[in-house]
């Protein structure tokens, strides 16, 4: 009796849970993935070398599969060129006094996307992000290291709004 008892509660509970777990077995999530390109080679040019930009866009070019980086024009399907790539700090307040409050750290990014015959597949794109930093002058060490930490992740959302046009650009 007491096996049947517990089965009956096992039973019931299923159940209740399966309108629940039902939806979520077929949500389709899965992880996101690196895009794919149309393009099997690109060169970037216009770049500082060995800037850290440039190394998270060819690790980010590289993990997307098929497509990796050469280093001049003859090799490659298409050119990433930058036209700007600029940091700025600007002082958004102060206080009574003159002294820093707040910052507003801004990071530009221009580029174009062309063939190596000269075909534009994407014209000048500026990409600008700001983000804010408040300021303390007792803290001036700790804030460092947070600007630092605000520049990288700029310079990811940079990487990652490039892979994505880079990604809908269709095979030249």
């Amino acid at each position: 009796m007491w096996s049947s008892e517990r089965s009956r509660r096992a039973l019931l509970g299923a159940a209740l849970l399966a309108p629940v777990a039902a939806p979520l077995a077929g949500c389709g999530f899965k992880l996101r993935q690196p895009p794919v390109l149309a393009f099997s080679t690109i060169q970037l040019a216009g770049f500082q070398p060995r800037s850290a930009f440039i190394e998270a866009l060819r690790r980010s070019i590289e993990a997307s599969g098929a497509t990796r980086v050469v280093e001049t024009p003859a090799q490659a399907q298409v050119v990433l060129e930058t036209i700007e790539e600029a940091r700025d700090r600007v002082v958004s307040a102060q206080t009574a006094a003159g002294q820093v409050r707040d910052l507003t750290l801004r990071s530009r990014f221009t580029f174009r996307l062309r063939t190596p015959a000269g075909r534009v597949l994407i014209r000048d794109t500026p990409l600008i992000l700001e983000r804010p930093l408040s300021f303390n002058e007792t803290q001036a060490l700790a804030k460092e290291q947070e600007e630092a930490t605000l520049y990288r992740a700029m310079q990811a959302d940079i990487v990652d709004q490039v892979m994505r046009q880079l990604a809908a650009v269709p095979p030249p």
